[in-house]
């Protein structure tokens, strides 16, 4: 591919800090933060600053950059605002933790924008510039947003981010995504949540003997509350199906040990699920993708548990790409 995009990064927190410092080496990055202790400890690292959010979207849209979302997503009505004052046609993508509420958004508040929504399943219960790293995305999937409207050639230069990185590229759509993360990611949390507090409420006793179990079981719950409010909340329907699932699970589970003492269908349902999760990638192929339907095909790539690997250009100029997919019988 052509020399490498300039990359414009607004938020410089665990994402975008850690989003900055991966990116650096493989392209010119310019960061920007609405704090100024942020802004002088990145800049302090190494990091080219910007003075000004306006600023920062001024010199993308003269660079023709691509502009990346990395501030909480409920900051995005003002940002996508300034974007469309500054930078209206720019490429422009998120690592929000909802797609369809930030595909809204930017198709009615920016609606000029090249958007391609984004979202790398990555993180870890601290927050700000000093607990970023380079190696955060490193194995983790990014999930890229599509519609029938998305441009194949942003898709290709956000794609390209998430695996310079090192993630794995999961197309998918909106909806299909925010499915998803509310029972893998969101729930998780109020899992975690409520593991937490169930233990603190028993008293000195069961903190002094919780283990790695409950360690384990608890690690998100560490994460700043506004945090899992902000990410839990914007994706309140889906969610409420998977905390419907959860705790129809765990009625039945109760249920059945109170009458007959046994657990014998949520364990080995929950086994199962584990060995499900540990074997994700058995039976993927190598697939190459081209043509005029490759919306659809890389669509089918997600759907499927597949991932891109690589994106490249054939020659004429159209994206191609290789990926692992579940081929069908």
């Amino acid at each position: 591919m052509s020399e490498a995009t300039p990359l414009f990064v607004v938020g410089l927190g665990l994402i975008g800090g850690s989003l900055v410092r991966a990116a650096t080496g493989h392209r010119a990055v310019t960061g920007w933060s609405p704090s100024e202790e942020t802004r002088a400890a990145a800049a302090r690292d190494g990091v080219a600053v910007a003075d000004s959010l306006d600023g920062l979207l001024s010199t993308a849209a003269d660079r023709d950059g691509l502009v990346v979302l990395a501030a909480p997503t409920t900051a995005f009505p003002q940002l996508l605002a300034r974007v469309n004052a500054m930078a209206p046609t720019v490429r422009l993508t998120d690592v929000g933790s909802v797609k369809a509420p930030v595909q809204e958004l930017a198709e009615r508040l920016a609606p000029r924008t090249r958007f391609i929504g984004g979202h790398p399943m990555a993180g870890t219960a601290s927050s700000g510039w000093e607990a970023g790293s380079a190696e955060l995305f490193r194995g983790a999937a990014w999930v890229t947003t599509l519609t029938e409207d998305s441009d194949l050639d942003v898709w290709a230069e956000v794609a390209t981010l998430a695996i310079e990185a090192g993630s794995r590229v999961v197309p998918a759509e909106p909806e299909a995504h925010d499915r998803s993360v509310a029972r893998v990611s969101h729930l998780p949390h109020l899992l975690a949540l409520a593991l937490a507090q169930v233990g603190a409420e028993g008293g000195p006793l069961d903190l002094a003997l919780a283990a790695s179990s409950f360690a384990d079981g608890t690690r998100v719950a560490g994460t700043r509350p506004d945090l899992i409010r902000a990410m839990c909340e914007g994706n309140r329907e889906a969610l409420v199906s998977a905390m419907d699932d959860a705790l129809g699970i765990l009625g039945v589970a109760r249920g059945s040990l109170a009458s007959t003492g046994s657990l014998q269908r949520i364990t080995a349902a929950g086994h199962q699920g584990r060995a499900d999760f540990d074997s994700r990638e058995a039976g993927l192929e190598p697939a190459e993708l081209s043509g005029e339907d490759m919306v659809e095909q890389l669509l089918a790539v997600g759907s499927s548990g597949g991932h891109v690997v690589s994106v490249d250009r054939d020659a004429d100029g159209g994206v191609v790409a290789r990926a692992f997919v579940a081929l069908e019988d």
